[in-house]
């Protein structure tokens, strides 16, 4: 049998190969191969169609600014297609109102996809407010932090994203709206034309419509003052009734 000798050298960027638990790795940040697959990784995560591995063999992309510096002309001189050419820069375009929370996963960081990014994009205004303690705030493990924070330092920073990419890099945290209350309807009302348009109304004030008297509802709407067997129970239970839920909302 013929000895199995493994490489010594990376074959696309004749870079020195590191042994790493049996496997073999290029260390070399620049290496064109590893490029291909982060710049596949990156267009797919921002869901820019048109823009497989092919399209990026042909169009000798090895990064991501580069991406946003391609023309038309130059894409259709590649592709050898006007029509595609024109598909394809409008969806490079588009890319650019990414979200924070998409971005994030797209630069290929090791232990960070969308679920961490969610995590994050609940707690940070802006990727520059990536942190050991926002990571941690937001649940994100030692491993992931350490690769988030990595790639920060090694390519975010020196790379100067901020600068060379279109993107804005902020991020809207959504508060959770107060809940004052839950409240089931019982009847029919007099102080809203229908109980659709009163829970409506009701969900401005920060209030939960529930269609039956479950243990979490609060208040009781009994506007008919007919003593039905829900509004027996509500009352057995402590629950507040109102028989003006107009007035009652005004008050609140």
């Amino acid at each position: 049998m013929r000895d199995i000798i493994p490489p010594v050298v990376c074959p696309a960027c004749s870079t020195k190969l590191e042994f790493v638990n049996d496997q073999l790795f290029c260390r070399n940040p620049n290496c064109p191969a590893q490029w291909d697959k982060k710049v596949e990784a990156f267009v797919s995560t921002l869901k820019i169609k048109g823009f497989g591995p092919a399209t990026i063999n042909k169009l000798q992309v090895q990064d991501y600014n580069e991406i946003y510096e391609l023309t038309v002309s130059e894409i259709q001189e590649k592709l050898g297609s006007e029509r595609m050419a024109v598909k394809l820069f409008d969806e490079i375009q588009k890319s650019k109102s990414a979200k924070l929370v998409d971005l994030i996963p797209a630069f290929s960081i090791p232990l960070i996809g969308r679920s961490a990014s969610q995590k994050l994009c609940n707690k940070i205004s802006h990727i520059e407010d990536i942190s050991e303690k926002s990571c941690t705030e937001a649940g994100i493990g030692p491993k992931a932090t350490a690769n988030l924070l990595k790639w920060l330092e090694t390519e975010y920073y020196p790379s100067d994203y901020k600068t060379i990419l279109p993107f804005k890099w902020n991020n809207l945290i959504s508060k959770k709206k107060e809940v004052n209350g839950v409240v089931c309807i019982s009847g029919k009302l007099k102080s809203y034309p229908t109980k659709a348009h009163a829970e409506k109304v009701l969900n401005q004030f920060g209030y939960i419509v529930k269609t039956s008297l479950t243990k979490e509802v609060s208040i009781l709407v009994n506007e008919s003052g007919i003593e039905s067997a829900k509004t027996q129970t509500a009352r057995d239970r402590g629950v507040q009734i109102i028989s003006n839920l107009n007035k009652f909302l005004g008050e609140n």
